[in-house]
Formats: structure tokens, C-alpha cells, sequence
């Protein structure tokens, strides 16, 4: 198992004048940093990487498609043409930076709603276009994670079942799930089960409070949540989560309207002790 910091919680553009809190990160012992793509190039990743290298930590990816016109379940064939356009990419800039996965919710637009639940000609889109997304991403390496969202963030895929399913559907290798502590509070009536039910297709995994806050201090069931995940064999990336007011868009989009910490190194840090005692603890 290797412990992971998404660094959402300061940034959507990680730079080199993220050194020092990326040097404390690596000093408080995680095994790396969930690193946001939105923009740039694929050089630009590659040097960010090669300053990973140095520190010494590992990687994944994070996105997530907010634009309309990128919406790869659109009736508009240019549309979806536009998203998957999109997706190889952040698929690109994921390989330069020396990702394994990249995750979020890469499906649909983010906060964009059509009045109704997914219909199945949109399902049938989407299909199509994940398709597309992993026969790049297999040429890159790369593996998709898609995040089933709760629903008031999108309303395609809100449970791990049905996300599940439809990744049996579009049948790629490098198109796999995410499961998310958060989402699954809200959405699912069994967390665990959710996560049990579909672990053949779970790559990675968010590990984020109640309230997007210190993991550890809120509602989530954490002991029967490590447990289930150890006892499943799953041994890849616990990757915190969680979200600050730092960065306006974010928290719009997130809708962070208060401080759920004392500081962003509460998180961090008390988050790692929570993950690594939690994961012992299953263990015993």
C-alpha cells in the first residue's frame, strides 16, 4: 500500500514553487503526491516530474472535464470529438510525468445537469467515446479511473454499481474505476458493500472525510472501510483528498464555504497518521 497527497487542496498547476511544501509532504513519510492536470504541455510535465524524481516521490494523476463543449456523451458528434481530444491529451501529459493513473471523474461534465437521469443513448455515447480514451491510454500506459460522483455533482454515474457495470461495457483494460470514501457516504447505502461489490475494478482509491476535511475526524466508517480494502488485496494507492478555500474556483466547484481545518498541515499530517495506524490496525 503507498500513501498519497492530492494537491488540490493548494493548486490545480503544480510548480517548482511548490518545492518546499512537496519536500514536507515527502518528510512526513508519503509515498508521493496526486498531481492536477488542467494545463500545459506535455514538457511541462516531464520537468515536473523530473523534480518528483529528485524529492523522491511518486505519482499519480488527477482531472476532470468542467467545460460543455468537451461533454463526451453529447448528441454533437464534435462535442465528444472535443473530449476525447481532451482526454488523449491529459493522457499525454500523464505519461510525461511519469503517472500510472490518472482519475476523476473523466465521463462527463462536471456540474452539468440535463434535467434527468443518464439515458441510454447517452450511455451508448459514452461507451463509444471511453473506447477511444483507452486505446490511447493503452498506448501510453496510462490507466483511467473514472469516479462515480455523488449527485449533486453530476448525474451520469453516482454509485459504484453502475459505474461498474458500465466499465464492464466498454471493456478496456486501461478504463478502470475509482472509489471515493466522500461520494460513497453520500450515495451509497452500503459504503463497504459498494466497494466489495466492485473491487475487480478499482484501481485507486480517495481516501476523503465526511466533510472534505482531516481524514479521520469525521463520520466515515474507517475501521470496516481499511479492513474491507485490506482483506480485498488491494495494495496500490490511498491518496488523500480534501479541499480548502485557497483557490476560488475550486472551492465554487467543490462548494467549500468554510475552513474544515486549522491549516492545510493538519491535514496532511494527521491524515498520514490516520491512514498508516488505520491500515495496521486492519491488518492485526
Amino acid at each position: 500500500m503507498k500513501i498519497g497527497m492530492c494537491m488540490f487542496l493548494w493548486t490545480t498547476a503544480v510548480s517548482k514553487k511548490h518545492e518546499p511544501l512537496l519536500r514536507d509532504i515527502k518528510a512526513t513519510g508519503f509515498d508521493g503526491v496526486e498531481i492536477p492536470i488542467f494545463a500545459g504541455t506535455p514538457d511541462d510535465y516531464k520537468g515536473l516530474g523530473a523534480l518528483l524524481d529528485r524529492i523522491g516521490l511518486e505519482r499519480t494523476a488527477v482531472s476532470a472535464m468542467g467545460d460543455p463543449a468537451r461533454n463526451l456523451i453529447s448528441a454533437d458528434g464534435a462535442t465528444r470529438k472535443a473530449g476525447i481530444d481532451y482526454m488523449k491529451w491529459a493522457i499525454d501529459c500523464a505519461h510525461a510525468l511519469g503517472a500510472s493513473t490518472l482519475s476523476g471523474p473523466l465521463h462527463s461534465t462536471l456540474g452539468a445537469f440535463s434535467g434527468t437521469g443518464p439515458t441510454a443513448a447517452e450511455k451508448k455515447r459514452s461507451v463509444a467515446s471511453q473506447r477511444a480514451i483507452g486505446d490511447h491510454a493503452g498506448k501510453k500506459n496510462v490507466t483511467i479511473g473514472l469516479e462515480a460522483l455523488n449527485r449533486f455533482e453530476c448525474y451520469l454515474f453516482n454509485t459504484m454499481d453502475d459505474l461498474s457495470e458500465h466499465i464492464d461495457a466498454i471493456d478496456r483494460p486501461h478504463i478502470k474505476a475509482m472509489y471515493d470514501t466522500f461520494h460513497a457516504n453520500i450515495e451509497e447505502a452500503d459504503p463497504i458493500g459498494a466497494y466489495t461489490r466492485n473491487r475487480r475494478n478499482i484501481v485507486h482509491i480517495h481516501i476523503s472525510e465526511n466533510d472534505r476535511g482531516v481524514p479521520g475526524r469525521g463520520n466515515i466508517p474507517w475501521q470496516e472501510t481499511f479492513s474491507a480494502i485490506r482483506k480485498s488485496g488491494y495494495d496500490d494507492w490511498l491518496t488523500i483528498e480534501a479541499f480548502g478555500r485557497s483557490l476560488k474556483d475550486l472551492a465554487a466547484a467543490t462548494k467549500v464555504w468554510r475552513d474544515f481545518s486549522e491549516s492545510p498541515e493538519a491535514v496532511y499530517r494527521d491524515g498520514y497518521k490516520h491512514i498508516r495506524n488505520g491500515w495496521k490496525k486492519a491488518g492485526a
